[in-house]
């Protein structure tokens, strides 16, 4: 499915116009000690007020008869270290290569950031090591695109992921000044991660703990799944100058049969839809413009989608997320929420309060 065409509210708007002042030290390079102690900023919608709160507040923010959607996306270990081989399969005197994997296509072969990017060139042939020099998986570089992205065709091998388990490292953004540790494996995944996909943590969902899912569902709170693979363009930098000419990277998406009953019967009944995170709100938002009016039927497909001020939300009332970068598109959807004046001043709040930012930072909550 297309982009939504750009509309007046956001047809003059610069991605200069989404800047903001962040102080380096207020980026979170770790995660809280403990899952789910997480600070959170929550805003009327109707009003920009804003209060300072915790996480563990959000079961009596919900309302009996919600519809809690979370992304049960699982994060794979997507950053590989490679080195060039020739066709007979020895080693060039490259170096080392850093390959993060971001989507795979319908014939198996994955889309990738490759760095550095010059010395990788279709036909190059790839060798993936084990820390003892075994060799675990090799790729053919089959096709070359800007800044970086290859796409590679691996070798057959009877378990890749299980391979990934084994070699990979976890995908922490570059914000992250940091190299990945053993417990990332479990802090840069959510507690109800199951279907294995994303690049990058879906992270407003990191929060969560079985605890706090209970006292949610005990509040009579009706919580369903969907799920949304993140690619590449979490890590891609927004290149253009206007926001209307912003194209973002596809992104593979499931919306169960179970879901998507709960959803219709929820829209019927004129209930509260609350997304976590703003890969849950681009998936419900896509499928509401697919299903063109109609109820929504489960399927898989991709979504580009790309939601800017002056959007018209169909599906989602309420929405937790964490906070984004500057200039980023995921703020452009925050702004879309509520405006872009009450986001960019709940921002300026948020710093001055030094709420922690970005993907092991703090959240917000906006109804």
């Amino acid at each position: 499915m297309s982009n939504p065409s750009p509309t007046k509210s956001s047809a003059g708007l610069r991605v200069t116009d989404f800047d903001f002042e962040l102080p380096e030290d207020i980026i979170a390079q770790q995660p809280p000690a403990e899952r789910g102690t997480s600070r959170m900023l929550t805003m009327e919608r109707s009003s920009g007020a804003l209060s300072d709160r915790s996480f563990t507040d959000l079961p009596s923010l919900l309302n009996p008869g919600d519809l809690l959607i979370l992304n049960d996306s699982r994060v794979i270990p997507a950053r590989l270290y490679a080195h060039r081989a020739n066709a007979r399969g020895q080693q060039q005197p490259s170096g080392s290569i850093e390959v993060l994997l971001t989507s795979p296509d319908a014939a198996g072969n994955w889309s990738a950031l490759v760095r550095p990017g010059r010395k990788v060139r279709v036909g190059d042939l790839l060798e993936f090591p084990s820390p003892d020099g075994t060799i675990m998986l090799r790729a053919e570089v089959i096709s070359s695109g800007e800044f970086g992205e290859r796409t590679l065709r691996f070798a057959p091998v009877e378990d890749f992921f299980a391979i990934l388990d084994q070699i990979g490292h976890m995908p922490l953004p570059p914000y992250i000044h940091r190299d990945d540790v053993n417990t990332d494996r479990e802090r840069y995944q959510t507690v109800f991660a199951e279907q294995k996909g994303s690049v990058a943590a879906p992270t407003a969902g990191l929060h969560f703990t079985p605890a706090i899912l209970e006292a949610i569902a005990a509040r009579g709170v009706e919580i369903a799944k969907i799920t949304l693979h993140v690619g590449l363009g979490t890590f891609a930098p927004l290149r253009v100058e206007r926001v209307e000419d912003i194209h973002l990277h596809r992104e593979r998406y499931t919306l169960s049969a179970e879901t998507a009953s709960a959803l219709n019967l929820a829209r019927a009944e004129r209930r509260r839809i609350v997304a976590v995170g703003t890969t849950t709100v681009r998936t419900l938002e896509h499928c509401s413009q697919a299903a063109r009016g109609r109820e929504l039927q489960p399927h898989t497909s991709e979504t580009s989608i790309f939601i800017s001020p002056g959007f018209q939300f169909r599906l989602v009332s309420a929405m937790l997320t964490n906070f984004h970068l500057p200039r980023s598109s995921l703020l452009m959807l925050v702004s879309a929420f509520a405006s872009r004046e009450q986001v960019l001043a709940a921002y300026a709040h948020a710093v001055r309060e030094r709420y922690r930012f970005f993907s092991y930072g703090d959240c917000m909550f906006l109804a």
